[in-house]
C-alpha cells in the first residue's frame, strides 16, 4: 500500500493511494464502510498499531476499492499534501552515503555517519523550498527515507529489515552558504597537539607540514535543518512492496531536465548496516525517518549531478523519482 498524510477540508487524516485510478482512498471512510470503527489518526497511530492494525487497513482498503462509493475517494487538487509523518521523534541522516562520494574522502569512514535533522524541517509534496536570501549554495539531495515500524535498540543486520514500516523519498536539502557560517577553524600550538586533550585528534587527517596546527569544527543544524529543508512524500510505501531497498533507481529532474541517475546499489553502507549501526546509538522509535545517502551521479549536461543545481540562483520545481515509491515534487521559492 501506498499510504499519505494529507490536509482535507481542514482537517489532516490518513489517505490511501487507489490502484484503481480512483485518486485518494480517505481512511477513515474506508474503515466506516467495512464497519471496523474508528480509523487511526495519524501515521504515527497506525505504525503503532502494528502489523494487526495494518491488516485491518489492508482489508478496509479492498472493501472500499470493491465498492462503487466516489464519496470514499478525493482528488490531488482537493488536498494538501504532508509529510508522510508530519511529527518524528528524529530524522536521522546518513551523510556521504554513496562510493561516488566517499572514494574522494582523505580516510575511508569507519561505518555510517549520521547527522540529526529537525522534524520542523519537513514539508509535503507539493509544497515550497524557501530560500532565504543569506542561504548561498544550496542544493538538493535525492534520498531513500526509510520509516522504522517498531521500537529498535541493537539490532543485528541480519534482522534489521523486521523493523521498517516501509520507504519514502526525501530530498535532503544542504546549504553550503549556512554551512560556511557555522564552520570555524582553531590553531593549536605544538606543546597543545602532544597533550592528552588531543590525543589521537589529528591522526584521522593528512598533515601538511609541521604547522598545519588547525583544528576544523562543522555544525550542520542550520545548513542541514532550516525550514522545508525536508521535503517528504507523497506516501509511504509498505515495507512488503519493496523487495530489496538497496536495488531502487534514483532520478532528480529540474524543471523537468535529469540531473541525476543513480541506484541506492551504489550506497557506501547498506540499509540493513545504517540500521543496525543506528539502533547501537538511537533508540529508534516508531514513525522515526532515516535517510539514507543521496543519488550522486549527472550526466553529460550535469557532470556533478545535484552539485550543479543550486538553488540560491534558480527556482526550478525539483522533482525526485525512485522506483517503486512515486515522484515528490517541491517548487523552489526565494524568500
Amino acid at each position: 500500500m501506498k499510504i499519505s498524510t494529507i490536509r482535507h477540508d481542514g482537517v489532516s487524516q490518513l489517505a490511501v493511494a487507489s490502484m484503481s485510478g480512483r485518486g485518494l482512498l480517505l481512511l477513515d471512510r474506508a474503515f466506516a464502510a467495512a464497519g471496523l470503527g474508528e480509523a487511526p489518526s495519524s501515521m504515527r497511530a497506525l505504525i503503532a498499531g502494528g502489523p494487526e492494525l495494518l491488516a485491518q487497513v489492508q482489508h478496509a482498503v479492498e472493501i472500499a476499492e470493491s465498492s462503487s462509493a466516489a464519496s470514499n475517494y478525493v482528488g490531488e487538487d482537493a488536498i494538501t499534501w504532508l509529510p508522510p509523518v508530519p511529527d518524528p521523534s528524529k530524522i536521522i541522516g546518513v551523510a556521504m552515503n554513496n562510493n561516488r562520494l566517499n572514494n574522494t574522502a582523505h580516510v575511508e569512514p569507519a561505518g555510517p555517519m549520521f547527522f540529526l535533522k529537525p522534524p520542523s524541517s519537513l514539508v509535503g509534496h507539493g509544497a515550497d523550498i524557501e530560500i532565504g536570501s543569506d542561504y548561498g549554495f544550496t542544493f538538493p539531495e535525492l534520498e531513500l527515507g526509510l520509516v522504522i515500524g517498531k521500537r529498535a535498540k541493537h539490532v543485528s543486520r541480519d534482522d534489521a529489515l523486521d523493523y521498517v514500516f516501509g520507504y519514502t523519498i526525501v530530498d535532503d536539502i544542504t546549504s553550503q552558504g549556512l554551512k560556511r557560517g557555522d564552520s570555524i577553524a582553531v590553531d593549536v600550538t605544538p606543546e597543545q597537539k602532544s597533550s592528552p586533550g588531543y590525543e589521537g585528534y589529528f591522526d584521522w587527517r593528512r598533515e601538511h607540514g609541521e604547522d598545519d596546527l588547525s583544528i576544523y569544527f562543522t555544525y550542520h543544524a542550520r545548513s542541514k535543518g532550516a525550514d522545508t529543508f525536508g521535503p517528504m512524500g507523497p506516501y509511504i510505501t509498505t515495507a512488503d512492496e519493496i523487495a530489496d531497498p538497496d536495488a531502487l533507481a534514483v532520478r532528480g529532474y529540474a524543471d523537468g531536465e535529469e540531473f541525476a541517475s543513480d541506484t541506492t546499489a551504489n550506497y557506501s553502507y547498506p540499509v540493513r548496516q545504517i540500521i543496525a549501526h543506528a539502533s547501537r546509538y538511537f533508540t529508534l522509535e516508531p514513525g522515526d525517518i532515516i535517510t539514507c545517502g543521496t543519488a550522486a551521479r549527472g550526466n553529460e549536461r550535469f557532470p556533478r549531478a545535484h552539485h550543479e543545481i543550486d538553488m540560491s540562483r534558480m527556482t526550478p520545481q525539483i522533482d525526485i523519482e525512485i522506483d517503486g515509491l512515486g515522484r515528490l515534487s517541491n517548487k523552489v521559492t526565494h524568500v
